[in-house]
């Protein structure tokens, strides 16, 4: 049988740093406000040159170095963003062009805070067919480009990033499972006001910002982060003592708090990095698993637990070996 396992990570951060300090003047808030409410105390910002393929390459190049692979090796390349360089061609062929990539398929996948679950799940079906053998699957951000820095509702949770994983074909137990969801009829609770062919005079005025209703997504999010937990373990025939780790989306601590508390979880076994990242959406969760392969918490063999809720609404959650 043929399995889809991670080989390599990376994960990349602007240099510029903004904290709960520089928000109270720039906006009517708190430090204590912010991190009673979302636990975050800093997050990281693009510079206004630095783009989501930029930050993407910076993370992609530690992800395959970790892997000991050269470009050559890569015959797919899968972008989660909501913040494209363009609206066309793709991050994932800018990207490609880049590395000096030329021929392999390359694509983005738009799922907002679910993007990194979704491209695994896209990658592992690749894998699992013969489809590709080695894959480079990235979640890049530049949110800061669509956030209202007048709403302090929105513009203390988000940042930039950007992280990598390199994916290849194994005997070894790797992907175990993939869930995914989506229901449009949220659209509005969490989205952007502006697009292509929706409000396009938003978009070219550059009034498109992210627009959120913070209790209903928290709700939302809180009960079907929930039920997929209990999916993943039921279709796995795992207890909840099985996994090792938790890395979910980096959205808001107490909705992770909340995903621990339904696993019977302990803190102590959740990644986190929401205090100094924020919600860097599709690449909260490579970001965090990045870290804590990095530092030595996450060690292979061991289970891990992803899942993630962003806006559509989409949630979904990866279970693997690492």
């Amino acid at each position: 049988m043929i399995y889809s396992r991670i080989t390599g990570t990376g994960g990349y951060l602007p240099d510029n740093v903004l904290t709960n300090a520089d928000l109270e003047k720039m906006v009517e808030t708190s430090d204590q406000w912010i991190v009673e409410r979302t636990g975050i105390r800093q997050r990281h910002i693009a510079d206004d040159d630095q783009t989501t393929c930029d930050l993407a390459y910076e993370a992609a190049i530690r992800a395959i170095d970790a892997a000991g692979i050269a470009t050559r090796d890569i015959d797919l390349i899968v972008v989660a963003t909501t913040t494209p360089n363009r609206i066309f061609p793709s991050t994932a062929c800018l990207l490609q062009e880049r590395l000096d990539i030329h021929g392999c398929a390359a694509f983005d996948i738009q799922a907002v805070c679910t993007g990194f679950v979704y491209a695994l799940s896209v990658v592992d079906k690749f894998i699992r067919t013969g489809s590709a053998r080695c894959v480079l699957v990235v979640g890049a951000e530049t949110l800061s480009r669509i956030i209202d820095w007048n709403d302090r509702s929105t513009c203390v949770l988000f940042g930039d990033g950007a992280g990598a994983m390199v994916v290849q074909a194994s005997e070894e137990p790797g992907i175990l499972s993939t869930h995914l969801h989506a229901d449009g009829q949220y659209k509005e609770l969490l989205t952007v006001s502006g697009g292509v062919s929706e409000h396009a005079e938003r978009l070219k005025s550059g009034e498109a910002k992210v627009l959120m209703k913070g209790n209903e997504v928290f709700k939302t999010a809180v009960k079907t982060l929930g039920q997929i937990v209990d999916e993943t373990l039921e279709a796995n025939r795992l207890e909840k003592s099985d996994v090792d780790w938790l890395v979910p989306h980096q959205a808001n601590i107490r909705i992770i708090s909340a995903t621990a508390k339904k696993l019977k979880m302990s803190m102590e076994r959740v990644v986190t990095t929401v205090e100094h990242h924020g919600n860097t959406s599709a690449a909260s969760i490579p970001l965090a698993f990045d870290v804590a392969v990095r530092d030595g918490r996450i060690q292979r063999g061991e289970t891990i637990l992803m899942e993630a809720f962003g806006g559509g609404f989409t949630w979904g959650s990866v279970l693997l070996k690492y």
